[in-house]
């Protein structure tokens, strides 16, 4: 990809820190990162949402040479689009011609950023993120018995066969379930050895240690003084 400027808008630890992994492995540190301050409210600002209607992180914008931009704000689809516009950083089979791998690889980067991302983000928002009166503990049991009898099992029997979630080469799928299986563990869930050597295999990368080199900044609770309390509505 002919690019001028990349930017990442992020928030640590969240989903926009797949993004930036991926940038990492792409890019180097070539690109900006501006930290949104979500309990801030900044995500609700006009001129936000004008990035983003639906008021989160990551979104990102891209300048071409020819001064063309193109602004996306869902990581699934930041994550296909990049490792597709890098060929010569081999993170993703390639497009051009029909594979299984190609057909696996798209498989395993949507349930990612799909169905799993969906149940850990139910879980987050009933712990920490909805007001006392609307939080569901049941919904966070029902999710976490999910995750806990039907995704965990289908990523172990993966990675029980092979190194990263496609085979025995990284590409932009780990990135999705890497990050998705550390949200996993900050709720007790995701704690086989197999996945947990998983990860140690991911943190051994260089990106990857940039993209949660501030993954201490994260507060899972927002502040009960933040702007942003009264504002979500899921």
């Amino acid at each position: 990809m002919n690019y001028q400027h990349i930017k990442l808008y992020h928030y640590p630890l969240t989903r926009s820190a797949r993004v930036k992994w991926l940038l990492h492995e792409c890019v180097g540190n070539d690109f900006e990162i501006e930290k949104v301050s979500l309990y801030e409210g900044v995500q609700y600002q006009p001129s936000f949402l004008q990035k983003n209607p639906n008021h989160g992180v990551p979104v990102l914008e891209i300048t071409l040479t020819n001064g063309e931009k193109k602004t996306m704000f869902e990581s699934g689809a930041m994550l296909s689009f990049l490792a597709d516009s890098f060929p010569q950083k081999n993170l993703a089979p390639p497009p051009e011609a029909f594979s299984l791998q190609r057909a696996d690889y798209l498989q395993m980067l949507h349930f990612g950023g799909s169905w799993m991302d969906m149940m850990l983000w139910q879980i987050r928002i009933h712990k920490h993120v909805l007001p006392d009166a609307e939080k569901d503990e049941r919904t966070v049991d029902r999710y976490m018995t999910k995750l806990t009898a039907e995704v965990e099992p289908q990523l172990v029997k993966r990675l029980c066969q092979n190194t990263y979630i496609c085979g025995d080469h990284f590409t932009a799928a780990d990135c999705v379930i890497g990050h998705n299986i550390i949200w996993a563990k900050s709720y007790g869930l995701c704690t086989d050895e197999v996945l947990t050597k998983y990860l140690s295999t991911l943190s051994s990368r260089w990106a990857f240690q940039q993209a949660f080199s501030d993954a201490a900044e994260f507060q899972a609770q927002a502040p009960e003084s933040s702007v942003a309390n009264g504002q979500f509505i899921g």
